[in-house]
């Protein structure tokens, strides 16, 4: 049974590591509500539906013609995410009575690995990071990609025509997710197309801010879905950045809409995992006078059913 990390945390009993997974939760609007399912190994394989078998009406003693359908074999492989954090044991011991030195600098690395994973988790391309997975962004194809105009389409335009216009895309983005709703999904956007959604929303009397159940804290809703910010990554630029070409548009980013499931069968996007995140206190290096932490995540991700996720391009800060 899949679980997320917030649910794991809470049935951790290793303080360190319960510490660790928390911090992933607060750090991650994806890591707080991605089911992780276990696997074995290091490789999950699964069949996907390809084409179906034909079926047609008959005449009494008239026979049918045979036929069947066919599936496609898909395979995800886990990755190995992590780092270590070695603190000198001088630093330790001579600046310990200001802050938990150690704790300081495994909350970092654990922030940091968040930021990676989230990162990926929309952006992730193996042909230019091997040792990664690929994200969202590259696994959305046809029909679960939507252009929102030739050269791009502003949220907010005239405060008019063209809020009405933004807002019929992002419900037919929904649309495109079967089964999505504020219970298993979300949709993902940047911070300045949040407050541009906001200041169309005030002008059409359309969106709400409400309490969002995971967290607890206010956040932007559509049709009762968070719109969540995936945030920066470890260097600080936007994952979702406003920098994306459509068109002449130079300007452009996407949002995107994502349900979370806890197998095949949810057809959704869910995490992979074998042994979930790992924390591991090394203790004192013998090859230097340092205290070591290691903490690693043996993660994957898979679209179950191809219409897991969908993405709409071409969104203006207008």
């Amino acid at each position: 049974m899949a679980v997320t990390l917030v649910e794991s945390a809470k049935l951790s009993q290793n303080t360190l590591q319960r510490g660790v997974i928390e911090t992933f939760v607060q750090t991650s609007p994806i890591l707080d509500r991605l089911p992780l399912m276990p696997i074995e190994g290091n490789a999950y394989s699964y069949n996907s539906e390809g084409t179906l078998p034909g079926v047609a009406f008959r005449s009494v003693n008239e026979a049918y013609t045979e036929s069947t359908g066919t599936v496609n074999q898909s395979s995800e492989s886990l990755v190995i995410l992590g780092g270590d954090a070695d603190v000198d044991r001088f630093i330790v011991q001579t600046r310990g009575n200001l802050n938990d030195q150690r704790a300081t600098q495994t909350a970092m690395k654990v922030k940091a690995a968040s930021y990676k994973f989230q990162e990926s988790f929309f952006n992730g391309d193996v042909a230019v990071e091997p040792k990664g997975f690929d994200g969202l962004r590259k696994r959305l194809i046809g029909n679960q990609v939507m252009d929102a105009a030739t050269n791009g389409s502003p949220v907010l335009g005239n405060g008019a025509s063209d809020a009405q216009t933004f807002f019929d895309m992002l419900d037919d983005l929904i649309s495109r997710v079967p089964g999505i709703d504020g219970t298993n999904g979300a949709l993902y956007a940047n911070s300045v197309l949040q407050g541009k959604i906001r200041s169309a929303g005030r002008r059409l009397g359309g969106v709400e801010t409400v309490r969002e159940d995971l967290t607890g804290k206010r956040v932007l809703q559509w049709n009762g879905i968070s719109i969540l910010d995936p945030g920066n990554n470890a260097a600080g630029a936007p994952i979702l950045g406003q920098n994306e070409a459509q068109g002449t548009s130079a300007d452009a980013s996407s949002i995107y809409a994502v349900k979370f499931g806890n197998d095949e069968g949810d057809q959704a996007v869910t995490g992979l995992t074998n042994g979930g995140v790992q924390v591991d206190d090394l203790g004192q290096l013998q090859e230097k006078p340092a205290y070591r932490t290691r903490i690693e995540f043996y993660c994957g991700l898979a679209l179950f059913g191809g219409k897991a996720a969908a993405r709409l391009r071409g969104i203006r800060n207008l």
